[in-house]
């Protein structure tokens, strides 16, 4: 647990420090070669070209980084382990900066650089509209794909974990999705479909408590997020309606006080980015009071 605390706090102090780096790093270009090798030498019929060949482009890569995590577990009273879990969530987080992507939205002073800064929030999911709604959704999504499951499946299972999410989200909601035959890409959707579903709903949870709990809680149930199915939609609709409500609240308390509210350009999208730090923010917490326990006992 000290090893993610520490791993995620480098991954945004990096992103923001270095950028153009990060950026760079974590394309994953060598990744996208392999999967263009393999469907090129993946003939009809082929294992490939089956609802599992996913597994073709993902295991070979993941092999290395399960090995180095069992032979650098227990050297150096875990340092090498924790550089390495370090590295490995820097490469796994993002791959873009979210806050920036929603700062270029919200900057943008033209219609071609607005549709390009849309373009680079919503690169990781959620709807392709531009309005504001859709936008809020998408900024929640990305927060999902560039943050929270990276983080969640990291604290589970270590930097594998991390690793099998990123280069799963590569090739269906990212750059590679087009790479792969239909009944893989199918195969490959609902792995991560199973992946996302429970940190859909733990992000849900701590949406609910950063945020007005009874509109998050009935936009869950109204999804509806209580269902056993792998759709993680009840996200969107449960940030949509905490900021709504948010926004009302703000509104009525300028109102109360006879105040006249700052103009801000798109309020919504600067709330929804303000509850996903806060939801970070209290994974994090949680994981310091967990550690701090973890060495009391």
């Amino acid at each position: 647990m000290f090893t993610t605390l520490v791993a995620v706090l480098v991954a945004l102090v990096v992103g923001h420090v270095a950028p153009a780096l990060v950026a760079r790093l974590r394309r994953f270009d060598w990744y996208g070669q392999w999967v263009r090798w393999l469907d090129a030498h993946g003939g009809d019929g082929s294992f490939w070209r089956g609802p599992y060949g996913v597994g073709l482009a993902v295991v070979p890569v993941l092999l290395p980084v399960i090995v180095l995590q069992w032979l650098l577990s227990g050297w150096w009273l875990g340092l090498p382990s924790l550089l390495f879990g370090v590295l490995v969530l820097v490469l796994c987080w993002g791959p873009r900066d979210l806050d920036r992507d929603v700062e270029a939205v919200l900057d943008a002073d033209d219609a071609d650089e607005r549709r390009a800064a849309v373009a680079n929030l919503q690169a990781a999911g959620g709807s392709l509209h531009a309005d504001r709604a859709s936008l809020v959704e998408a900024t929640m999504y990305n927060a999902l794909r560039r943050w929270f499951a990276a983080l969640f499946w990291f604290l589970l299972l270590g930097p594998w974990g991390a690793a099998l999410y990123r280069l799963l989200a590569l090739v269906v909601a990212g750059p590679f999705a087009a790479l792969l035959p239909v009944a893989n890409a199918q195969g490959a959707r609902r792995a991560l479909q199973v992946m996302e579903w429970p940190v859909a709903q733990l992000m849900v949870l701590s949406l609910a408590l950063v945020g007005n709990f009874n509109s998050v809680a009935g936009a869950w149930r109204l999804a509806p997020g209580g269902r056993w199915s792998l759709s993680a939609r009840f996200l969107g609709a449960a940030a949509r309606a905490s900021v709504s409500a948010e926004l009302s609240e703000e509104a009525y308390d300028y109102a109360e006080a006879g105040i006249v509210p700052v103009w801000q350009r798109m309020p919504e999208l600067r709330d929804v980015m303000s509850l996903v730090w806060r939801m970070l923010l209290l994974w994090l917490v949680l994981l310091a009071l967990l550690i701090i326990a973890g060495w009391v006992s």
